[in-house]
């Protein structure tokens, strides 16, 4: 029997395992390839956590999944002789978040460890402050991001706020793959829990602990509130958790003109106003935009469902208005923040601005304009959050900024992850501050364009669904590896840059960056959470249109071969 059957047969015949999952498992008992799907593998710790469609198997996020990884995260944390240990945890607003974080809850308190849970949904970032204001020894938010509706997730972190990097959660994995059935995954009631003080509902107290550690940040509250009165916000949180935190926030340091896009402004698990709930994309904005025309809004900001990732949408001179990308905002906020702390004098010596290795080189080149280096790391916030700890431990650099080109940003240091929430601050700050000296955001990125070189950046992706999408992908990367072009759209390949072997001391990963002669380069990223795998280009030209005509040329030569 195959591990596929045995895995089924298991699910269908276990005790622990209630009657209407049974059932959801017996419907599909004819399909082998559904079957296949659900059981070929345990659902895996990739980039952002444990993650996959809601549904019954051992390739499925449930309540069973939810509460093997927990058990194993507790055996994880005991193993660290943490003495008293807590986790705390929350989640958003997605089909099943609310049972799987109490399921987790109550499988922590099952082994004795204290849990703290937020009664509503909360953001991420709210999350990794957390951990760090209430000293605990880990945390779990469940989300799956802006992944479709039928997704969740379950992403852990550790004592210092951040997610767990691979040597780390690579020890939780082992401690998940020991627990080879569930009846050895240890669980009270909540009745129980809540009675031995191993359940602990969060409150007020911290969230306006986050809020203050936010809004500390906002570098011109003065210049906000003289033109509070005539600077116009169109906010959507796009049915997720960033609704309460990003107009508390916003409200805090001085926005009187905000409104909220009323049709996404609730939790829907559907996200059943938009196509995706990703900020990262035009259409998500639809109703945004429209409503910001009517009001004649400065800036559209909206956040995905957990709120750590912020997009951006501003006017160009002829009054449309435009999504700014990840690595667009992410150079605004860099200027911004280091020009406002220079200007002050409050600008440190040894401050740093980190980035990842697939983000644009325009915020690093306008961070040395300030005497400020930039270090790169690994695609995944919980890289920067490493090296955040690791600065914060041995002085040797203050950190300031930190953001990937996936709308992922952070400033300050009171957490470890990327926060939706101080993002809107700032570039809703920076929209203001730069309102008063007559520029409009677009006007503002046109400037460093002309100052810094007209970088350009586009992001293409493909999805192999399923097992034989897994391994299709890994050929691909693998062809690549083995047989690396000379020349892409005409330019000279001068460096391939693969961190499966190591790069400047990077951690190993199945990543391959293609450096050509005149700046440009592109990269190639499989998932580590679903089957799909990424396209990163990047050029720099002197004009935009030279940029253009660059990018063209190697992105057709890229892709051709993709799907050659």
């Amino acid at each position: 029997m195959t591990r596929v059957q045995t895995e089924y047969q298991l699910w269908l015949n276990d005790p622990a395992v209630d009657d209407e999952t049974k059932k959801e498992l017996q419907a599909i008992g004819g399909n082998e390839k559904e079957i296949e799907d659900r059981f070929y593998k345990d659902l895996e710790f990739g980039t952002g956590g444990l993650r996959g469609v809601i549904g019954a198997g051992t390739n499925r996020i449930n309540v069973y999944t939810v509460g093997r990884a927990s058990q194993g995260l507790a055996q994880y944390v005991k193993g660290t002789g943490v003495p008293s240990p807590s986790i705390v945890l929350a989640y958003d607003s997605r089909h099943m978040s609310p049972e799987f974080a109490l399921e987790a809850a109550l499988v922590f308190a099952g082994n004795g460890i204290k849990a703290y849970l937020f009664k509503t949904l909360h953001a991420t970032p709210q999350l990794s402050f957390a951990v760090r204001y209430l000293g605990a020894a880990a945390g779990v938010v469940v989300t799956a991001s802006h992944n479709p509706p039928e997704y969740n997730g379950y992403k852990v972190y550790g004592a210092d706020g951040g997610q767990l990097v691979p040597q780390f959660a690579e020890q939780v994995i082992a401690e998940v793959q020991s627990i080879d059935s569930f009846d050895k995954v240890k669980k009270l009631s909540e009745q129980e829990a809540e009675a031995q003080g191993l359940l602990t509902w969060l409150g007020e107290d911290v969230d306006q602990a986050y809020i203050k550690a936010v809004t500390a940040i906002s570098q011109n509250p003065e210049v906000i509130k003289e033109i509070s009165d005539d600077f116009r916000v169109i906010f959507t949180p796009l049915h997720g958790a960033g609704n309460v935190p990003v107009r508390e926030v916003l409200k805090a340091v001085g926005f009187g003109q905000v409104r909220v896009v009323a049709e996404q402004e609730l939790p829907d698990a559907q996200f059943s106003t938009v196509k995706s709930p990703n900020p990262e994309e035009r259409e998500a904005f639809t109703l945004a935009i429209a409503q910001a025309k009517d009001w004649n809004a400065d800036i559209i900001i909206g956040t995905d469902p957990d709120a750590d990732r912020m997009g951006a949408v501003v006017k160009d001179p002829n009054g449309e208005y435009v999504v700014l990308t990840g690595n667009q905002s992410g150079a605004i906020i860099v200027n911004y923040l280091l020009s406002s702390l220079k200007e002050r004098g409050t600008l440190p010596a040894n401050g740093v601005v980190i980035k990842t290795i697939v983000t644009s080189e325009m915020g690093a080149v306008i961070a040395g304009h300030y005497g400020i280096p930039t270090l790169n790391t690994l695609t995944g916030f919980k890289y920067i959050g490493e090296k955040m700890t690791q600065f914060e431990q041995t002085g040797e650099h203050t950190y300031l900024f930190g953001y990937e080109e996936s709308y992922g940003y952070l400033a300050g240091d009171y957490a470890r992850d990327k926060d939706a929430v101080i993002a809107a601050m700032l570039i809703a700050e920076a929209a203001a501050y730069y309102k008063k000296q007559g520029k409009t955001l677009y006007e503002v990125l046109q400037e460093l364009y002309e100052s810094f070189g007209y970088f350009l950046e586009k992001l293409e992706s493909r999805t192999l669904k399923g097992k034989d999408g897994v391994e299709q992908i890994g050929r691909m990367v693998e062809a690549w590896r083995t047989n690396p072009p000379a020349e892409i759209g005409g330019t000279r390949v001068t460096d391939m840059e693969d961190y499966a072997k190591g790069v400047n001391g990077l951690p190993l990963e199945n990543v391959l960056k293609f450096k050509l002669e005149d700046g440009s380069w592109f990269c190639l990223r499989p998932s580590g959470t679903e089957p799909k795998i990424k396209f990163y280009f990047a050029v720099k030209g002197a004009t935009g249109t030279e940029a253009a005509e660059q990018m063209d040329r190697i992105v057709q030569y890229v892709l051709s071969r993709v799907d050659g």
